[in-house]
């Protein structure tokens, strides 16, 4: 069943369930590997977790990590979902998705360093991964503003940064364009902020 036909409201319910699923499953599995298991079983102490306990750790932070940032962004498509149209919610999705797997290497740089450096580690690593992705950010929200303030709309004939044609798709990344001779135009988003939009003839 695709995305677009799924109700809404259940498809939110579902995506909230899933999301305090993966955030107490990560509990669970951390606190049995750090609390439990080494009260009972002395020798996993000694040859896993005294030797091996960071790295373990490290890995259930990405794995555990990633899953609740996937979760919680389909939480946030799904709650836009009961008001605007797939695009809108798509956009804040990916936004969503770009902060969070940025914050996630951030502090888990930070917290391998530890102390003083490793705050100085993370912000670091934030700073470069957000550097990197500007320019990805920047065109999602950009497109996340097109599709909420609405300058132009799916079947509009227009011209956009210099490209004139019939606009069949506003996604968070790209706005695309087919111009009279057949030729599709993927425009950036972030090119339409701050330019001239001329919109020769509205979709009916």
């Amino acid at each position: 069943m695709a995305r677009e036909n799924i109700k809404p409201s259940i498809a939110f319910r579902n995506s909230v369930i899933i999301l305090i699923l993966w955030i107490a499953l990560y509990l669970i599995i951390s606190a049995l590997i750090n609390s439990f298991i080494p009260i009972y079983y002395k020798e996993f102490n000694t040859y896993v977790l005294t030797p091996y306990g960071s790295y373990i750790n490290i890995v259930l932070a990405l794995v555990f990590g990633y899953m609740i940032i996937v979760s919680f962004s389909n939480v946030a498509y799904w709650s836009l979902r009961l008001r605007y149209p797939h695009g809108t919610a798509q956009a804040v999705k990916s936004v969503f998705m770009i902060i969070g797997i940025g914050a996630l290497l951030a502090s888990i740089a930070g917290a391998v360093a530890g102390g003083a450096a490793g705050v100085a580690l993370g912000g670091f690593i934030g700073l470069v991964i957000g550097f990197a992705s500007q320019q990805v950010l920047g065109q999602a929200i950009a497109g996340l503003f097109i599709l909420l303030a609405r300058p132009i709309r799916i079947g509009d004939y227009a011209t956009l940064a210099g490209e004139t044609g019939a606009i069949e798709d506003i996604s968070s990344m790209f706005t695309i364009v087919r111009k009279d001779d057949g030729v599709l135009v993927l425009i950036p988003n972030n090119m339409l902020i701050g330019s001239k939009i001329y919109v020769i003839k509205r979709s009916t």
